[in-house]
């Protein structure tokens, strides 16, 4: 499967920066570069210089920097390389001194200005190296290649003599537009695994019939996709032949295995073929970070800040199906490996870290029910809506984002209506230390009781389905705000945007920790005032198995009723009471007109202003009687003068 390189990486300029000891050749290598011949003289520091789109094969122009290696100047130096997209580092083949200083220094110093950029080491001068002392370019670079895994290649050249020169740039242009690094892993001669995961996506893509082979006639789109040329059967016939003698299991009765697949891009960037992996991704979305670029991941929807995405009922039907092809034992739970499976097609699975890992209720052995699966996806899309749909893309979603998702109506209009149609809601869990939110948050997920202490130290998402009465299902995501985290949180006028209600858990036996809550609903309820985004609250009595303090009871629900919100709800998880806690939080978050707490100043505030509008209600009347009364008079008097 060859193929031209390509220049979908779409880049407008390549900056190359050459570095070295002084007079290891730089200005020389540049000038003879550039102008395709040897210079007689050449400044100590040349100029950026431009070698033009059609100089070489990817149609990219190049910027060439020249640097100077003198002390005085390592300040603009380092500027250079931090702005370099590939870094050319010199060595002179008659100085071994030279030679040494790429490892005791230059390299060194590339690491320590964290330069992420390839590295090209050349060999400057070669039409003056002793020959008596002649070694190969592969014996004097492997220790040196060995230590330093940024070094992209090696290459001997001669200015003066014209060898080798233009392939120094074509190299470091190579390195930046088909970078070894992200595809293959050099120490162990394997495809990294996001390479992989991508080429099996492609794969599955290209095997219409589905039968995990390329036929002929698939293997033949798949050349004129990528490389706009059919092959030749003759052609076909050899691919499969250079396959099956390698790799048993890389062909098969049916065509191309995915075995053989990957078999061939590994010998492809063997043979030092990368551009060929690369416009196999780059014609299939895929970045330099082999992701799917931005472009594929749009979203045509704008939102405000009051409203979430949520998936369609067709991208639910979508995930089910998935989800029932992946439970290969049909137990109705994807285990590890299935899990695994499913994602294989991702750059990663995306539910191994926070906030997804510990987010939904798991088997002893960490498998999904479908219910627990769902609310992933719905939990992705709540958080990052384009990290959803990716996900979604990767795994065989094949449409467009309106058909995966929808926008909510905004929780200001839901408030004037008093209803809301949303399927998902967020609940923001306010509390201080020792109150229980985690424990609480953890009896939602069905994990037992447990009297071992351990302070959550940050955000902490979990998500379920709560069935109300009538019916319905609706999805829950808990967000526990640790109380180190409140005040940073509630500094951000918007923060409370994203939130369809909180709560506020406090241990009803102690009063420090009642005041506390208090005084957090209090904050909440101001943000909310000054911010717009007000958001019904409810205070839950945590702990209820034990002796309340005196008065605590009445406290609770003063407080409550100062504020214009319910009674708190009682709930013991260690007696396994929870007082139907979870369906009231949905209940509050479904009327959310009600239960907005009130500061004092708020509602002197809102008191003023109806004050003001039925001022203004009757100053309005009047006028309105005022200009009735002159028009009939005006009217009176006209008759008055006809009748005259």
């Amino acid at each position: 499967m060859p193929g031209d390189s390509t220049s979908a990486a779409r880049r407008t300029t390549i900056r190359v920066v050459v570095v070295g000891d002084r007079a290891t050749g730089k200005s020389s290598l540049i000038a003879s570069a550039a102008a395709e011949r040897f210079p007689v003289e050449v400044q100590p520091v040349l100029p950026p210089t431009r070698l033009p789109a059609d100089f070489y094969p990817d149609n990219v122009p190049l910027t060439l920097v020249d640097t100077s290696s003198s002390l005085e100047n390592r300040g603009k130096l380092a500027e250079e390389l931090k702005r370099a997209d590939a870094v050319v580092l010199t060595y002179a083949c008659d100085q071994p001194t030279t030679l040494k200083r790429l490892s005791t220094f230059w390299l060194h110093e590339l690491r320590r200005l964290e330069i992420k950029a390839p590295v090209i080491v050349v060999g400057c001068k070669l039409d003056k190296r002793d020959e008596q002392y002649r070694m190969s370019l592969e014996q004097v670079m492997a220790p040196i290649m060995q230590q330093f895994r940024e070094i992209e290649t090696c290459i001997e050249c001669s200015a003066a003599n014209l060898v080798q020169v233009p392939e120094v740039f074509y190299y470091a242009q190579k390195a930046v537009l088909h970078p070894t690094a992200p595809l293959f892993d050099l120490e162990t001669q394997t495809l990294k695994p996001r390479c992989v995961r991508a080429l099996k996506r492609i794969f599955v893509l290209c095997d219409q019939d589905m039968d995990d082979a390329l036929n002929d006639e698939e293997l033949n789109a798949f050349q004129v996709k990528c490389f706009n040329a059919p092959l030749q059967p003759a052609e076909i016939v050899e691919v499969k032949r250079v396959v099956q003698e390698k790799l048993a299991d890389g062909v098969n009765d049916l065509g191309l295995t995915l075995t053989g697949f990957l078999f061939l891009h590994a010998l492809f960037i063997e043979k030092g073929r990368l551009e060929t992996t690369w416009t196999v991704l780059r014609k299939f979305g895929y970045d330099d970070e082999i992701k799917l670029a931005d472009l594929y991941l749009s979203i045509p929807f704008k939102k405000t800040l009051d409203q979430n995405m949520e998936l369609t009922s067709e991208a639910m039907e979508f995930l089910k199906g998935v989800f029932s092809t992946y439970d290969a034992d049909k137990d109705g739970v994807l285990r590890c490996s299935e899990l695994d499976d499913l994602f294989s097609t991702a750059p990663e699975s995306p539910w191994e870290e926070a906030p997804y890992k510990d987010a939904v209720d798991r088997t002893p052995m960490g498998g999904l029910s479908l219910s627990g699966f769902l609310c992933e996806w719905e939990l992705m899309t709540l958080l990052d809506p384009t990290q959803s749909f990716a996900n979604l893309i990767y795994i065989g979603y094949n449409c467009d984002a309106p058909s995966a998702f929808h926008v909510t109506r905004r929780r200001s209009v839901n408030r004037k209506k008093q209803k809301t149609e949303r399927n998902v809601y967020q609940c923001f869990v306010f509390g201080p230390k020792s109150a229980g939110k985690s424990t609480l948050l953890k009896s939602f997920l069905g994990r037992p009781f447990s009297e071992n202490y351990s302070p959550t130290s940050s955000d902490w998402y979990v998500v379920n389905v709560v069935n109300q009465p009538a019916g319905t299902r609706k999805t829950l995501v808990l967000h526990e705000i640790p109380e180190d985290e409140a005040k940073t949180l509630l500094s951000d006028k918007k923060s409370l945007a994203a939130c369809d209600v909180a709560v506020f858990v406090y241990d009803s036996s102690d009063e420090y920790s009642l005041e506390r809550s208090s005084e957090l609903l209090k904050d909440v309820a101001r943000q909310g005032e000054e911010s717009g985004f007000g958001v019904p609250c409810l205070f839950i009595a945590a702990k209820d198995d034990l002796d309340s303090y005196s008065n605590g009871i009445k406290d609770s629900a003063k407080i409550c009723h100062d504020m214009g919100i319910d009674a708190p709800v009682h709930v013991s998880v260690k007696e396994r009471d929870i007082n139907n806690v979870f369906q009231r939080i949905v209940n509050v978050a479904e009327h959310p007109q009600l239960n907005v707490p009130e500061t004092e100043v708020g509602r002197n505030e809102k008191l003023y202003r109806r004050l003001v509008n039925r001022s203004l209600m009757f100053v309005s009347v009047g006028a309105a009687v005022a200009v009735v009364g002159l028009a009939a008079y005006r009217t009176y008097a006209a008759k008055k003068n006809t009748s005259s």
